[in-house]
């Protein structure tokens, strides 16, 4: 470990994971330390075992749910949009050799007390119950609109530029009613709150298109996919990835003190008396506590059952968005089912951002949509963000995961400290088209 490296990455969180693979493919030397002894972090699975012990503090779970082995629970469960950011890193760098996926079955959308299925076309919008025969014929046109637009082709435009009109001027132009918006910025849009409706445009168009194209990949129900053998499967992947063009691995390594000199830049990170030294580190904000701030908490429940959520069609994967506007809350609210036991159990979870103390009332809105429940967990985490300056200090810590179960927002935070990390931009990069796309989908189906 008395080395000198390029970088060294503290926690294999996905996030941590990833950049641990993009650094070393860039010929970066790359030290990779954990103080858990297993690998994940944060976004780890579990078996029933664990979860008991994490939650119950015990490992005696019920017999009548069966063997602890049956089950890989993932702590923070979230989906892969199938033509999304994430899905492109995975292919730049040759992952998918190590993984296998499967399409999600259903995404859905909570409206004036029901549950119903996302409309993402034009064609869709006029069979979908959420919307009157005036209404469809509204948002029929706005979905050709968006299905048409080309940022490069102004014929496209309908004289409006999107870099400058707000999602409010736009949506008031087709005359959409509230519920229609609720629809289309929560749940194909996949905004958590409504602060989108007065920023350009642009984003929120772009955003439908992404669903839309990621929904064709599979023409299925639902534009997501997610690792067959659960999430814990993506930051094994990418430390495989790392591992291959020589980064080096240590779990287990308490401590993990990061050192500085007077200046305040990064020097090192010693371990049981050894010293890593280092150019940069990178880690999650449980390494360098003194370098984020809180900006939030997360509230979730963790639901074990014996059916799968109603009203989704018997979907065995399936996301459902509460927007926040038909609760009466500050963000939305999710539902989501996709680890399940091998003996006929389900896992659901439901999570938000936490706005009280009190996660049991504060999730009741979403866990009333489960039905009965066999066990569950509930439990709340606080959200972090870096406050340093990573060119003083040297210094890039990751953001802490939030209620969403998308990675969107996660893969953004991850290629925004690629660029300050190496200076490269992914813009140009092989991260936006590349010809093995197809291939993924075609083999991990």
């Amino acid at each position: 470990m008395d080395e000198e490296y390029d970088v060294v990455v503290l926690g294999t969180g996905l996030k941590e994971c990833i950049l641990s693979g993009l650094l070393s493919v860039d010929g970066l030397k790359v030290l990779h330390m954990d103080r858990n002894d297993y690998y994940g972090g944060e976004s780890t699975s579990l078996n029933l075992i664990q979860l008991w012990k994490r939650f119950r503090r015990n490992d005696k779970p019920p017999a009548h749910l069966g063997s602890s082995r049956d089950y890989n629970v993932d702590m923070i469960p979230k989906f892969m949009m199938a033509n999304g950011t994430l899905v492109r890193v995975l292919i730049h760098t040759d992952v998918t050799k190590y993984l296998y996926f499967k399409a999600v079955d259903g995404s859905f959308v909570y409206n004036k007390g029901k549950v119903h299925k996302v409309p993402a076309t034009d064609m869709e919008t006029l069979k979908s119950p959420l919307m009157g025969i005036f209404e469809k014929r509204r948002a029929h046109k706005f979905f050709i609109y968006v299905h048409d637009y080309n940022e490069t082709d102004p014929k496209t435009h309908d004289g409006m530029d999107l870099t400058r009109v707000t999602t409010r001027e736009l949506i008031a132009k087709y005359g959409l009613d509230d519920n229609t918006v609720d629809v289309i910025g929560h749940a194909l849009a996949l905004h958590r709150d409504d602060r989108y409706l007065d920023e350009p445009a642009l984003d929120t168009v772009k955003r439908m298109k992404l669903y839309v194209e990621s929904l064709a990949r599979f023409q299925g129900g639902s534009p997501y996919i997610y690792p067959l053998y659960g999430l814990a499967e993506l930051p094994q992947a990418f430390a495989r990835l790392s591992a291959v063009y020589g980064g080096t691995y240590m779990l287990n390594k308490p401590e993990c003190k990061v050192e500085f000199n007077e200046e305040g830049q990064v020097l090192g990170v010693t371990s049981e008396g050894e010293t890593a030294r280092c150019k940069k580190v990178v880690c999650d904000p449980s390494y360098l506590p003194n370098k984020v701030r809180k900006v939030g908490r997360v509230a979730r429940a963790i639901a074990i059952m014996s059916h799968p959520i109603p009203n989704t069609n018997d979907s065995h994967s399936v996301q459902v968005i509460l927007p926040q506007k038909q609760l009466g809350r500050k963000s939305d609210m999710y539902l989501f089912c996709c680890s399940y036991s091998h003996n006929g159990k389900f896992i659901a979870f439901v999570s938000t951002e936490a706005e009280t103390d009190h996660p049991g009332t504060e999730l009741k809105a979403g866990i009333d949509l489960l039905g009965p429940v066999d066990e569950i967990f509930f439990d709340i985490y606080d959200r972090y963000e870096p406050v340093n300056e990573p060119t003083l200090d040297n210094c890039f810590i990751s953001t802490s995961y939030d209620a969403t179960t998308h990675f969107e927002s996660t893969v953004l935070d991850v290629l925004n400290m690629y660029t300050m990390i190496t200076g490269k931009a992914t813009g140009s990069s092989p991260f936006i088209s590349h010809p093995a796309m197809s291939k993924l989908f075609q083999e991990h189906a």
